[in-house]
């Protein structure tokens, strides 16, 4: 049979396309060749991420690992400004895609073909033999340990044991190593080589601070680290001027910033107590958008409040118990808040919002809810916002303009010796209840603080949410997502 050209170029686009797909999806283990070069040539790559444009050391460090006849690559999300004379044989990797650019120039896992990677920081000096050393160690450690550290300088490293609370968007720092005589982190510099496969199956690979998120994803994970006692030295370097220093420090923020949540993380706890909080701020949007269904996002996602949302929550509830009780307005705590303060003295850690009653006839005794009530947005000298509700007749009291992480004031009044309101908004716990209750209010811990409320918090808890409502904590609505 005869062959016509147009035949012959489609079967031999089939079989392309055909071989294409054989490399793309073949089977791992297989014994056919490589459709890539793999990544498992014995070395290490050296990378060089975590240096400052202005002020560096990047040509020196570069110039001190390619005299081992290694492969240096120099990790940049843009090309360093002012321009750095990089030696013969280090290449420049550009993180940041760019539409002119080709794609495996942004993919560094496309061009490390070695089996080990080395992060080295700016300002490092190379010694033989000592990336081997610790490559060693690492093949010979136990399974657990898929990174090895060694300090850059005269200082020792600190090892550090790292504990993550996700769903409390925490982390916290503590003193190691352990029995075993690994950790999770260290303090200082370092050099930290692990296996270049484990490097890029980690979300964020190479975003700064590069060692900050390799221990928290390495954590993530239940891996390891070694340190090593021998140390790569560090040159002389002149002083840092005070104007980079400040850029520095500045940039420093920002990035870790980024990282964290890129990580999820809202609170560093340091292994000396300090904190670090990294969600929203009075100046910024709080960190969820509209509840939906009394559910929250960060419950379909398994978490709780953001810690930094209730720290704001605190102290927007004790700034309107402070000028409630100034005023002389009776109020107490209602609905998801008594319950928080009868369980733990605080706010329930998944809750969003903070919600109080108060006597509508008391409304005039506070200028900002009587402002509010004729329609009015205030901002209180602390910066508080109140306003009235949206929803109905009802007050809010939010954290600031930007963050409207807020407390709400419910207003009732007396009808026939029951407490009652006129917006109803189809909560289960949102009923009527006896005034006797609040005749007389009395003090619970709450947030912080000492509040008022029903004299009987059992009897009043279990009419609002039903028996055993204390004992059993519960999701806002269970139909949507279970405790």
């Amino acid at each position: 049979m005869r062959v016509r050209p147009c035949q012959a170029t489609l079967a031999g686009a089939i079989g392309l396309n055909l071989l294409l797909l054989y490399c793309a999806w073949r089977r791992p283990g297989g014994s056919a060749p490589p459709c890539r070069p793999p990544r498992g040539v014995p070395g290490i790559t050296v990378l060089l991420r975590d240096f400052e444009d202005f002020e560096n050391d990047l040509a020196g460090t570069a110039r001190s690992f390619i005299s081992l006849a290694v492969p240096v690559l120099v990790a940049a999300d843009v090309p360093p400004y002012p321009p750095v004379p990089l030696p013969a044989g280090v290449s420049l990797l550009l993180l940041r895609p760019s539409a002119e650019r080709p794609p495996p120039l942004a993919r560094p896992e496309l061009l490390i073909r070695t089996r080990h990677v080395a992060l080295v920081p700016d300002g490092t000096r190379a010694v033989p033999g000592l990336l081997e050393r610790m490559r060693d160690e690492l093949e010979g450690g136990a399974g657990a340990v898929r990174l090895v550290a060694a300090p850059v300088g005269s200082l020792p490293l600190r090892c550090l044991e790292l504990r993550l609370e996700p769903r409390e968007w925490t982390i916290r720092y503590g003193p190691g190593p352990g029995a075993s005589g690994t950790c999770q982190a260290v303090e200082g510099a370092a050099v930290l080589l692990l296996r270049t496969r484990d490097l890029f199956t980690l979300p964020f690979p190479l975003t700064r601070p590069v060692p900050t998120a390799l221990f928290i994803q390495a954590a993530f994970r239940g891996w390891r680290l070694r340190v090593l006692p021998v140390a790569f030295p560090a040159p002389r370097r002149s002083p840092v001027s005070p104007h980079g220093r400040w850029k520095a420090e500045n940039l420093g923020e920002q990035r870790r910033r980024r990282l964290m949540e890129e990580l999820g993380i809202k609170r560093e706890v340091l292994a000396d107590g300090r904190e670090r909080w990294y969600g929203c701020r009075k100046e910024t949007a709080r960190c969820f958008g509209t509840v939906h269904a009394r559910t929250p996002e960060y419950l379909l996602a398994g978490r709780w409040t953001p810690p930094c949302c209730l720290r704001a929550l605190r102290e927007t509830a004790r700034h309107v118990i402070g000028v409630l009780e100034a005023a002389g307005v009776r109020y107490w705590l209602e609905g998801g808040s008594l319950l928080g303060a009868a369980r733990l003295g605080d706010i329930i850690p998944w809750d969003y919002d903070v919600d109080l009653g108060i006597y509508r006839e008391d409304v005039g005794k506070c200028r900002w809810l009587a402002a509010a009530a004729a329609g009015e947005t205030l901002e209180d000298p602390e910066g508080f916002l109140w306003e009235k509700a949206a929803e109905g007749d009802f007050y809010r009291v939010h954290y600031s303009r930007s963050n409207r992480l807020h407390v709400d004031l419910w207003p009732f009044y007396p009808r026939g010796g029951v407490m009652t309101k006129d917006t109803w908004l189809g909560h289960p716990q949102d009923v009527e209840f006896p005034e006797s209750f609040l005749q007389p209010r009395v003090p619970l811990p709450f947030a912080g603080l000492i509040a008022m409320a029903p004299n009987d918090t059992r009897a009043f808890l279990e009419l609002k949410f039903g028996p055993g409502a204390i004992e059993k904590p519960e999701y806002p609505n269970p139909a949507v997502k279970r405790l």
